[in-house]
Formats: C-alpha cells, sequence, structure tokens
C-alpha cells in the first residue's frame, strides 16, 4: 500500500476533521522516529496514518472491536506485515486479546499516539492556538499536571524511555519538531 492509497483509504473510512489531523499527526511523529531509528520511514509513516482509520466505526465497543475491523478492511490490500502488527499492537492495554507491542516500530506507534494528543491539547490553550507558539518546555511542564489533558496517558507515553531509549524531552521534541512540519494539514 502506497501512502496515495493509504490516505485515500483513510479518508473514505474517516469523517471526522479532527480525528484525520490526529492520524497526519501520528504519521508525521512516526516517520521522525523511522529517521531516527534508520527505518522504512514509508512503512512507520503508512502505519501512523491508518492506526485508528477504523475509530468512528468502533468507538462505541473499542475494547471488542478497534483495531480488529480495521484488519479486516485492510484485508483486500496489500499491506506490510509490519503495520498491520503495529496497528494491533497500538490497541495494548486498550482492546482485548490486543498483543503487548516488541519492536521499535510497534513501541513507537504505541507511544506517540497519546503524545501527538497531549501535544495538540498544548497548542490548544496558547493564546494563538499554533503549534509554532508550543515549546518542548511547555509540553513537559503540562505532562506534569495530571489534570490537564486527562485522556493522555502519561504511562503510555512515558514508556518511549524504557522501550525506545529515548528520554521524554527529547521524545517531546522529536514529536513536536515532525507536528510543526506538518502544521498547516493539523490546521494548528
Amino acid at each position: 500500500m502506497t501512502r496515495e492509497q493509504a490516505l485515500n483509504f483513510l479518508h473514505k473510512h474517516v469523517k471526522n476533521q479532527n480525528l484525520r489531523r490526529h492520524c497526519y499527526a501520528v504519521e508525521a511523529v512516526m516517520r521522525a522516529l523511522a529517521r531516527r531509528f534508520n527505518e522504512n520511514e514509508e512503512v512507520w509513516g503508512i502505519a501512523g496514518l491508518l492506526h485508528d482509520a477504523d475509530y468512528e466505526e468502533t468507538k462505541e465497543d473499542m475494547r471488542a472491536k478497534h483495531t480488529k475491523l480495521l484488519m479486516q478492511w485492510l484485508l483486500d490490500f496489500a499491506v506490510d506485515s509490519d503495520i498491520k502488527d503495529a496497528i494491533l499492537a497500538h490497541g495494548w492495554g486498550y482492546v482485548n486479546d490486543a498483543p503487548m507491542p516488541r519492536t521499535k516500530m510497534q513501541w513507537a506507534l504505541y507511544c506517540c499516539d497519546e503524545l501527538t494528543g497531549l501535544i495538540v491539547a498544548v497548542a490548544l490553550v496558547m493564546k494563538d492556538k499554533r503549534l509554532s507558539s508550543v515549546s518542548v518546555d511547555s509540553v513537559v511542564k503540562k505532562f506534569s499536571e495530571k489534570s490537564f489533558a486527562k485522556g493522555a496517558n502519561r504511562e503510555q507515553i512515558k514508556k518511549c524511555e524504557s522501550a525506545l531509549g529515548i528520554q521524554l524531552n527529547d521524545f517531546v521534541s522529536i514529536a513536536l519538531a515532525a507536528m510543526k512540519s506538518v502544521s498547516p494539514e493539523l490546521g494548528l
């Protein structure tokens, strides 16, 4: 599956603009992490782009259906098994029977998924609501405020240190730079 095919697939299955933007953000971060680890940027990026493509259809019963419906949809496409495995593992702890992440790519998707939401939340409390106003320090400060963006699982994000060998501040820096590089697509 090419990026263009993945984007068309995403747009077919995801109508909510904010969810599309979330997928674009995760794609950008996954590409940046692939570069850091000298991995295949296209494969990592497509995993990020597609990881929540079935969310609108499964949100009422995520524990039972999220990622599984997407796997059914992807049967009609030539999709790298690493992409499928990463998508399945990103549901670890939330989705019934989701496997624990094992590879760097799987851990990267698992950790950055939550971080992109936190970064967006930080941008939205900025006066101009722009990523350009967000700094690593502002994200790290909000990270420690448990009442801010409560839905962003800090423990999941913090796994970047043990699972990926990247300190939290560096992980935030990589993700923030990646998201800033696609800020027009994110509306931020």
